[in-house]
């Protein structure tokens, strides 16, 4: 399986500046190849026949054969990620607005978005912990590094194919993509169902409950001091504003590390796979008050799902995603689905047997039901042929 390991480039004033001219061209030269792509082909960009049209152009700019090939190969690969979101439905439905605009002009990159690099732009020195990349202005050697010890024993062993150049916040960063095993997937003795919520981050049928009011407490006290240093309007005001970009989503990044880890580690100790419930699209299909928006649209739920995905499948544990309908509201002992089953968000109470409990818990068991009857159902034997008569 894939991962990425970013590392932070120091380089000198010299090195900083060639590398600022750099990504600065290779994203002004994407977009003009994005123009010519939308031009020519509408949103069926191939690499093939727009390299024909644009990789002379390209070269006569100053970009090298493989910078010239990969700002051709990302222009493709933006309008392949713009057809799978059209196909999927991610902005909205034929005739939206965001859809709309979508499709009607060229995709356009940032001054600084990332931009790729393979093994003959950029190579690696670990004893030293340098790296030699391409830039317009030459060859750039001996551009300094630096990364915990487990990141660069990672890199040293794993780290095969492209990685990107990344400029974010006035700083270098190289995001290098390794590959490593995956253990072998156990066959889970039982499941343990997890659900997710904006109150609970994440709640197990085992009754173990991780609560996402420190984080919500966190995100309240950030964006109390976003308003107060945006009231001032001052430029130091504006630097502070800047400083913290991102320190809100580094911190959730966190939590969900720390939340997926454990469920993990308890499900490999006991021989169980991972259920959760499959919740693409929930922002769309709820409706909340105003006052809640914000809360909702900052719900870390889906890295959430997807840290547990690929931990899991590191450890070799089974993982599900299973249909979220009614979780909260089914009763696991006799089946009874009724909305009066959930008086309160935080109580389920069964109108017709009685059960009583936490409604996350309820809601956990409910996907570790439906994972069960799921793996059965995709582990059935396929029926053997019938026999001919005679």
């Amino acid at each position: 399986m894939k991962i990425v390991v970013r590392v932070k480039l120091m380089p000198d004033a010299g090195q900083a500046s060639a590398l600022e001219r750099t990504l600065s061209a290779a994203n002004e030269a994407a977009n003009r190849v994005s123009v010519v792509a939308f031009e020519r082909f509408g949103l069926r960009a191939r690499e093939l026949p727009l390299r024909k049209l644009c990789y002379g152009e390209l070269k006569a700019q100053g970009f090298g054969a493989q910078a010239a090939q990969h700002i051709i190969k990302r222009t493709v690969d933006a309008y392949t990620t713009l057809r799978a979101n059209i196909r999927n439905g991610r902005l909205g439905g034929e005739g939206s607005p965001r859809r709309r605009k979508a499709t009607s002009e060229p995709v356009r990159f940032r001054r600084y978005a990332a931009h790729t690099y393979d093994d003959r732009c950029l190579s690696w020195n670990y004893d030293a912990q340098t790296v030699s990349i391409w830039t317009l202005d030459g060859r750039m050697k001996n551009v300094r590094f630096a990364c915990s010890p487990g990141a660069l024993k990672q890199l040293v062993e794993s780290r095969q194919g492209e990685s990107d150049l990344v400029f974010r916040d006035g700083k270098w960063f190289v995001t290098a993509t390794c590959e490593v095993p995956e253990a072998p997937q156990f066959a889970p003795k039982d499941w343990i169902g997890v659900d997710r919520g904006v109150v609970n981050l994440a709640t197990t049928s085992d009754g173990d409950n991780y609560q996402g009011r420190r984080l919500d407490r966190y995100r309240r006290w950030q964006a109390r001091k976003r308003a107060e240093l945006q009231a001032k309007k001052t430029r130091s005001a504006k630097q502070l504003l800047h400083k913290r970009a991102r320190r809100e989503a580094r911190h959730a990044t966190y939590i969900n590390h720390a939340v997926s880890k454990q469920v993990v580690v308890v499900a490999a100790r006991t021989g169980r796979g991972i259920a959760v419930e499959e919740l693409s699209g929930i922002r769309g299909r709820v409706t909340v008050p105003r006052d809640q928006r914000a809360r909702l649209s900052s719900w870390p739920f889906h890295r959430l799902g997807q840290f547990l995905a690929y931990k899991a499948r590191r450890a070799g544990v089974p993982f599900l995603e299973v249909d979220p309908a009614y979780t909260s509201q089914h009763c696991p002992r006799c089946g009874h689905t009724e909305r009066a089953n959930r008086p309160d968000r935080d109580t389920f109470r069964c109108r017709r047997c009685g059960l009583a409990g936490p409604a996350d818990h309820v809601a956990g068991v409910n996907v570790r039901q439906r994972a069960r009857s799921a793996w059965v159902f995709v582990n059935m034997p396929e029926p053997a042929p019938a026999k001919a008569n005679g």
